[in-house]
């Protein structure tokens, strides 16, 4: 009898995720006989883009906490990054000329700061605490007269550790210091009020919760923050970002947030029992797994987990049916051990252990009952060949 194979299930939500249907459906218009450039203020074509743009703004403000006017559309986090980080570094070059930020960010925040720092401008990396939390009395201690700027992650990409981002506000209220946030993974995920989380800056991206790819946005507070722009040309954007805007992809980013702010606690809710449901039969089917990161302060579709003894990437050599991701970045072909986790303190071979099981809105109890069956089965297997225990 022919076996039929297992369709594939997705575990890397923290990389993408899936279109939601419903966005796709918002969207479609706008491919089609809606297809008018909303900076073309003459005719309604450019009329009924520019009403759907500013409706999506309101959306993706309202889930911030903003107003629409501090809302400024790109074409992801990474630009938001760059635009908030060397935005402001350039706009207050002349009073300060230090950035803190930590190891832990994505190269999306770190690779700005290197910019910079070749520059001219000095920065501080703190490491975290060995739970992936920044400790605040080493940031506190960082900051000094010069500082400009103090950038931590809302929640990482990688172990999915959510830092005290008020407390972290706090510190740089009483220093006088903007305080931006990558907030990429947690925007859609865990509650935001730029305001009450006292946030500056904010990045965020529309593929990270069940939106298109190619559009983001950067929260910008009004009446405090000055930025020079790191884009020229037609000042879209009230001049922060030039570009004839992406209309398909700022309706569905905005729908997309709608969606999120109407069913956000229960989803949390429901993933955070399929991850704990999937950690309770690796831990029971597996010896030596080593969750890194806070499990308190923690996103709740995120597990990354330190199978001992097992390379990270001959595992997932092992899972064809399951779509995970491991703990290492590659560059120039060659896999270097996260730097996340070496932040952390964790050994090499350890890292090299690590693989990311990021759940999302439409993994089911199955899927994950299947996902800890083949994992254990593949773990079990592995060290057979190189025993650990």
């Amino acid at each position: 009898m022919e076996v039929v194979p297992h369709p594939a299930v997705y575990l890397d939500h923290q990389a993408t995720t899936p279109l939601d249907p419903r966005v796709l459906t918002a969207m479609l218009p706008f491919f089609g006989p809606k297809f008018g450039n909303a900076a073309s203020r003459s005719h309604r074509f450019g009329w009924e883009a520019e009403q759907a743009v500013e409706f999506a703004r309101k959306r993706v403000a309202a889930l911030a906490g903003a107003t629409p006017r501090e809302i400024v559309f790109t074409s992801g986090a990474t630009e938001s990054n760059n635009l908030a980080i060397k935005g402001a570094a350039e706009a207050y070059r002349a009073n300060a000329d230090h950035i803190v930020t930590m190891a832990t960010e994505h190269r999306a925040v770190l690779d700005p700061v290197r910019h910079l720092e070749r520059s001219g401008f000095t920065a501080t990396i703190l490491a975290p605490r060995p739970d992936g939390l920044i400790d605040p009395g080493r940031l506190r201690a960082a900051i000094r007269p010069e500082t400009l700027l103090v950038s931590v992650m809302y929640a990482n990409n990688e172990i999915g550790v959510v830092q005290p981002v008020r407390e972290i506000a706090a510190i740089c209220r009483e220093a006088g210091v903007l305080f931006h946030a990558d907030a990429a993974q947690a925007f859609g995920k865990v509650p935001i009020d730029v305001n009450a989380d006292g946030i500056d800056l904010l990045s965020v991206s529309a593929h990270k919760l069940y939106g298109p790819k190619g559009v983001g946005a950067l929260y910008v507070r009004r009446r405090k923050i000055q930025l020079t722009a790191q884009m020229d040309g037609g000042g879209h954007e009230s001049g922060l970002r030039s570009g004839t805007l992406n209309v398909p992809a700022i309706v569905g980013f905005g729908e997309a947030c709608a969606i999120c702010a109407a069913e956000m606690a229960g989803e949390s809710e429901r993933v955070a029992g399929l991850r704990d449901r999937l950690l309770g039969q690796l831990q029971q089917g597996l010896e030596a797994v080593t969750v890194n990161g806070s499990m308190e302060h923690r996103l709740a579709g995120n597990l990354n987990l330190s199978f001992a003894g097992v390379n990270a990437e001959t595992l997932l050599m092992n899972l064809p049916e399951v779509a995970l991701s491991t703990g290492s970045a590659c560059s120039s072909a060659v896999a270097e051990p996260s730097h996340v986790l070496r932040s952390l303190g964790i050994g090499e071979e350890a890292a090299r252990s690590s693989v990311r099981f990021g759940i999302g809105r439409f993994n089911t109890v199955e899927e994950i009952d299947f996902v800890a069956g083949r994992v254990i089965e593949a773990v079990k297997r592995l060290r057979a060949f190189t025993p650990v225990l």
